[in-house]
């Protein structure tokens, strides 16, 4: 049996390694403002699922409750942005400019599309999505506008 295909990626330093199974190429852009306060813009990011994910230097790693039910990862030594979590599934996303290899990646999907603010725009050709439909999608229902 051939093995599967394996991803890296890493923070800045270093001090953290990702390696993630398959070869995701699909990323998203998240334009809320937590994202854009997370990162200084929007968050650019590679959904990569739960399993199998491996981070070696896992020590290196802060983690900050963002929501109620999701979380971001950074490294500790230097701040790089690694990934945006969801608690109750396990699911992660991570920012696309950690990955080894981009040459193949492409941008299918904008989020968060009502709070994108007017200075900038995507050129690409992607799926839309508001806040609203993004709560309906991952948020509890109690917490639903």
């Amino acid at each position: 049996m051939p093995e599967a295909s394996k991803t890296t990626a890493s923070c800045l330093c270093g001090a953290v390694k990702i390696t993630v199974s398959g070869d995701p190429k699909e990323v998203g852009a998240c334009h809320c403002t937590m994202c854009r306060r997370w990162g200084g813009g929007p968050g650019i990011a590679v959904y990569v699922g739960k399993d199998p994910l491996t981070i070696e230097g896992e020590d290196n790693v802060g983690v900050y409750r963002s929501s109620d039910w999701a979380e971001r990862g950074f490294c500790k030594t230097c701040g790089s942005n690694l990934f945006y979590r969801v608690v109750e599934s396990g699911d992660h996303y991570l920012y696309a400019g950690l990955f080894d290899e981009q040459d193949d990646f492409e941008m299918t999907t904008q989020v968060f599309i009502d709070e994108k603010p007017g200075y900038y725009a995507f050129a690409n050709e992607t799926k839309n999505m508001t806040g609203p439909e993004i709560f309906a999608m991952f948020a509890p229902q109690a917490e639903q506008p």
